[in-house]
């Protein structure tokens, strides 16, 4: 954040990747909310974009126009003009976007202010990175095809305006992307110098998913997340290793993940489901024991959506 006076700072962010699914125009959607997703976790509006683009001279033009028709379809319904961009020749397709967006300085929503206490909130659910992985190796079922294109394009700006509002209540934010939401709530305990406390069974997963995962289906970077925040982390003996990777799953425009107040939750998260962006309970922020260091303790089992339906069949 670049701050301009007392009352205005310039938030500044790009993002760019290769494609994440087949069609063009669902990939240009998909890296634009994504490169939009910084602006709203620090509580900001965008204000203009620029378009990055590296094209292979050997793909059809043709197919470069549908992706950045889908960034401009996505930046138009954030209200963030595309003003331009740049391409280079590549040797495989990259986009995305650097966003220009202004928040005030005063209100600005940082990923350092958790206190003990404090209540944490995720929206969307866990697995892109390992649908994406199934995708590129054709084992992705239609089901998860949909679901994750679905919420990888997603804009984060209502869940974002709803933090923004409840400014005081909200003391850390960040949006789950590419370290996982073990990765990026792990960030968030150093900074604050706290510890979480966090349900696996409260945290909502892609169907397939765990499946996948079981199966070996895991990106190199969900992998490498596990590995970093393992030290510093601890699971249930009989959680498995491919639940605990879910756990760091590489995400693609992932969720909000807040926290917040005590006092605030109710308030907020009818808030978040009123404005289409529902969030769940998943935890609690946590005082550092004495000679303790920062860090996650997780509790409880993963349960899959067809996890879920087969208790309910079982209840019946």
């Amino acid at each position: 954040m670049w701050k301009l006076d007392a009352r205005r700072g310039l938030v500044a962010t790009l993002d760019f990747f290769a494609p994440v699914v087949d069609d063009p125009r669902d990939y240009g959607r998909i890296a634009a909310a994504n490169s939009l997703s910084d602006v709203y976790a620090m509580g900001g509006t965008p204000l203009y974009a620029l378009n990055i683009v590296g094209w292979p001279r050997s793909q059809p033009f043709e197919l470069l126009g549908e992706i950045l028709a889908g960034g401009a379809e996505v930046a138009q319904e954030a209200s963030c003009p595309i003003v331009g961009g740049h391409s280079v020749d590549d040797l495989e397709p990259k986009y995305g976007l650097a966003v220009t967006g202004l928040v005030d300085p005063r209100r600005i929503l940082s990923n350092a202010g958790a206190k003990p206490g404090d209540v944490l909130l995720f929206g969307k659910a866990l697995g892109t990175g390992i649908a994406v992985s199934a995708i590129k190796k054709g084992v992705a079922s239609p089901e998860l095809i949909e679901a994750a294109t679905a919420q990888m394009k997603q804009l984060n700006r209502a869940a974002g305006e709803v933090y923004a509002r409840h400014w005081k209540s909200v003391h850390a934010l960040t949006d789950v992307t590419g370290f996982g939401l073990m990765g990026h709530l792990d960030s968030a305990m150093r900074a604050s110098k706290t510890r979480a406390r966090i349900d696996a069974a409260a945290i909502p997963i892609l169907p397939q998913v765990r499946e996948l995962a079981r199966e070996g289906v895991v990106p190199g970077g969900t992998t490498a997340n596990l590995e970093f925040v393992s030290v510093r982390a601890t699971f249930p003996e009989r959680m498995s290793e491919p639940d605990r990777l879910i756990l760091a799953d590489a995400q693609t425009n992932g969720g909000m993940l807040a926290a917040v107040s005590e006092k605030a939750v109710s308030a907020i998260l009818k808030a978040l489901a009123n404005a289409g962006a529902p969030a769940q309970v998943i935890g609690q922020v946590a005082r550092l024991r004495r000679g303790g260091e920062p860090g996650i303790d997780v509790s409880g089992e993963i349960s899959s959506p067809a996890d879920r339906t087969a208790v309910q069949e079982k209840r019946r």
